[in-house]
């Protein structure tokens, strides 16, 4: 057993996964997450030395009309990943979301807070959880927010394009939590990994987000500073952005357990935005 396997390619996470190296990433095309046994005949066919699932059906709003196809990939396949991976007494690091919770409040949740989902994308990540805890193996469920990067569809990207055409943008301004870069979730990923290696009582759920927390509509004044963009924001209330999936209020984590137990502090994402700004190659 070598290298460690990636469920996902494309994505955000799995994309800077394979920039730091060691892994052997598994796209669409290698195994279909629709296919709980396919999941787990990929792990036998590799036998790694962990898994990463860095893999998930992520259309939230779509969510809300094929909520039985992202149960199957965010609950059932995790959960056939987690019993493969204890049979073979290897750990399994599986990413999870603050959707997961009810999204109320205003302080940042904890691992171990009650759940209450409040849409169908929600519902399917908790089944995730809930099936890789029930097999009881070695495992890291980490939920994360709000992430991004130079890669894949995220708010970063969208607000760049938005600002090439428009002067102002309406953005919500009563959601909170903390932007999580995607490199930052790889690197604490893997260091995961490695101490659940050599210490499997570290296994359970953490929490993991970028700081300081702020709300979208002040991400996206960020952003386009960070940018060099003359776009100005004006805030609304979630009420006036109507969606298919209701989005939670409050995104904020609580992160206080993982940097005790594995010594990975939450990232500064204001560092993290101007890397991807420029490496997204925005003139300024």
């Amino acid at each position: 057993m070598s290298a460690i396997l990636v469920f996902g390619r494309s994505g955000q996470v799995a994309t800077e996964l394979q920039r730091l190296g060691g892994v052997v990433a598994l796209g669409r095309a290698q195994v279909d997450l629709s296919d709980p046994a396919a999941c787990a005949a990929a792990i036998n066919a590799h036998c790694p030395r962990a898994v990463i699932n860095a893999a998930a059906y992520t259309a939230v709003d779509r969510a809300e009309e094929v909520e039985a196809l992202a149960t199957c990939i965010n609950g059932e396949a995790p959960t056939a990943m987690a019993q493969a991976c204890a049979a073979l007494d290897i750990p399994l690091v599986h990413i999870s979301t603050d959707y997961v919770f009810a999204g109320t409040g205003t302080q940042g949740w904890a691992p171990d807070d009650s759940v209450d989902p409040q849409n169908a994308y929600g519902l399917s990540k908790l089944a995730g959880e809930l099936g890789i805890r029930a097999v009881g193996g070695r495992h890291v469920i980490l939920r994360t927010s709000w992430v991004f990067s130079a890669h894949g569809g995220n708010f970063v990207k969208t607000m760049l394009r938005l600002s090439e055409t428009r002067n102002e943008v309406n953005v919500v301004d009563d959601q909170t939590g903390g932007p999580t870069p995607a490199r930052a979730i790889a690197a604490a990923c893997l260091e995961i990994t490695r101490q659940l290696q050599a210490d499997p009582g570290k296994s359970g759920t953490y929490h993991f987000s970028g700081a300081p927390d702020v709300s979208w509509s002040d991400f996206a004044r960020a952003i386009f500073e960070a940018a060099g963009r003359t776009t100005r924001v004006h805030g609304i209330p979630t009420r006036d952005y109507p969606t298919s999936a209701s989005r939670p209020l409050n995104s904020r984590l609580d992160c206080q357990t993982t940097e005790q137990a594995f010594h990975i502090p939450r990232p500064d994402w204001r560092s993290e935005l101007a890397d991807a700004v420029n490496e997204l190659g925005v003139s300024q």
